[in-house]
């Protein structure tokens, strides 16, 4: 027997814009998007155990094996360079069909495995670095990845609050196990600790991306006109879009890059991807030293992963709505400002006041990436977005060694209140860059105000 597909139709608008709509996610997947929000937000929880979890296990390790301070965050600052920079050659990939979203998550959750068993059997650097820091770090930047496109893609008209919702699990995701590793971790339940949090990772994420699909290009739901919807047509619509107007075509990366804007939004990231490294890789270690003892150093941890996951969902959802662009300036001056205080509140050994600005340093460390997902997708459209935002989130290797391997050196030599003076004024830098961005090819303000020819087309039958 031969099952029909859905007939779809593409609109093509004024600026040569292609929305294609018609089917629905049932049609093309068998379950709703939903599905969509929820398999990338557990997958995001389940692997950020490797960025947020660290700073809590690293001092059990470096006592279990002998390694410095110093081996411990350049094992962090690896990892995140590989973490980082896998997302462009994979965003490349997947865009020529070379690999599908359910490879990508599969092989992510065998590295992100491989990355925990490696440090759970074996003290030795080199193999940290190649399984950990290495393969950790490809696998859970291959779950990073294509999780954040993913949602992109099944929500065009919902971006912000939902890729901010998906983003966020990516951080308190890991409190349990901050906790975990300050209470319970020790000498004799390393390598039984370490394994399980391996195997988690691999269950987990291998059966979250079993079911991951992509949306055909240019997708939009059936039951949304993408004209209307543009124009503001629908109710609160329009302000949302004077603020967050869409791309006004779709950029390929050189496209993108020759802008001006996708390079201004890597330096950014440099810049303030650093700061944010920096406080959750030494925020632990410098409560301690701040004398506020193990259980308030784990819980200004749990704290700041906390708040910098909700943060993220919040962010997403007030971008929809202020925009994006200020949004993230916001988020940058509050993170700068998170820093001094999180110096002097340590200083003065004031417990309250402590915790209030890990909360701040929590909402500023981790909150403007979902806004950076969705600005990529604002200023050059959909349909390379896998590459062009894994561009911008390359920029993440360049600030993993700033927050890591260079920051340790920083304390080395200047202390912590050298380290945290210098990362609240280059957070201050990163809000003032934001100023400069713009969104490419749009003179005027708002959407797009009229549509032109529509296509009919009927997708070919399925075969027996």
């Amino acid at each position: 027997m031969t099952a029909a597909q859905p007939t779809y139709q593409e609109i093509v608008d004024e600026n040569g814009r292609t929305y294609r709509i018609g089917e629905s996610p049932r049609d093309l997947m068998g379950r709703s998007r939903g599905w969509m929000v929820w398999l990338p937000w557990v997958a995001m929880m389940a692997v950020s155990v490797f960025e947020y979890g660290w700073g809590a296990v690293e001092g059990t390790l470096e006592e279990k094996y002998g390694w410095s301070l110093s081996d411990a965050f350049w094992l962090a600052s690896i990892w995140a360079v590989f973490q980082a920079g896998v997302a462009f050659p994979a965003g490349r990939l997947r865009e020529k069909n070379i690999v599908s979203a359910k490879t990508a998550m599969l092989a992510g959750a065998v590295c992100s495995g491989i990355g925990y068993f490696s440090i759970a059997h074996s003290g030795n650097l080199v193999v940290a670095f190649i399984g950990y820091s290495v393969l950790g770090g490809i696998g859970a930047g291959l779950v990073y990845a294509t999780c954040i496109n993913m949602v992109g893609k099944w929500y065009p008209e919902k971006r912000g609050a939902r890729t901010g919702f998906v983003n966020g699990g990516f951080a308190y995701g890991s409190v349990p196990f901050i906790y975990l590793f300050s209470a319970f971790l020790g000498h004799e339940n390393v390598t039984i600790t370490l394994d399980a949090i391996g195997l988690y990772m691999l269950v987990v994420v291998g059966l979250c991306g079993f079911l991951f699909k992509d949306p055909p290009k240019n997708w939009w739901p059936a039951e949304v006109d993408p004209i209307a919807w543009l124009k503001g047509s629908a109710a609160g619509k329009a302000k949302s879009l004077a603020k967050n107007p869409p791309a006004v075509r779709q950029f390929s990366p050189m496209e993108a890059i020759r802008t001006g804007m996708l390079p201004l939004m890597w330096v950014t990231l440099v810049v303030i991807g650093g700061v944010s490294l920096f406080g959750i890789n030494f925020q632990v270690d410098f409560a301690k030293e701040s004398q506020f003892g193990a259980f308030v150093a784990a819980s200004s941890a749990g704290v700041l992963a906390i708040v910098n996951g909700v943060g993220r969902g919040i962010v997403g959802w007030a971008s929809d709505r202020i925009g994006r662009k200020a949004t993230l300036f916001w988020v940058l001056v509050i993170a700068a400002f998170a820093q001094f205080g999180v110096l002097w509140s340590g200083k003065t050994h004031s417990l309250f006041w402590f915790m209030v600005f890990a909360v701040l340093t929590g909402f500023g460390s981790g909150a403007f990436y979902p806004l950076f997902a969705a600005l990529v997708p604002d200023y050059f459209g959909e349909n390379h977005n896998a590459t062009n935002y894994g561009i911008v989130y390359s920029a993440k290797l360049v600030g993993g060694v700033g927050g890591g391997g260079l920051a340790a050196g920083v304390i080395a030599a200047w202390g912590y209140t050298g380290a945290y003076v210098l990362a609240g004024c280059i957070a201050l830098l990163s809000a003032v860059m934001t100023l400069f961005l713009h969104q490419p090819g749009r003179s005027g303000r708002g959407a797009t105000e009229k549509a032109g020819k529509q296509i009919a087309r009927t997708a070919p039958a399925a075969g027996s």
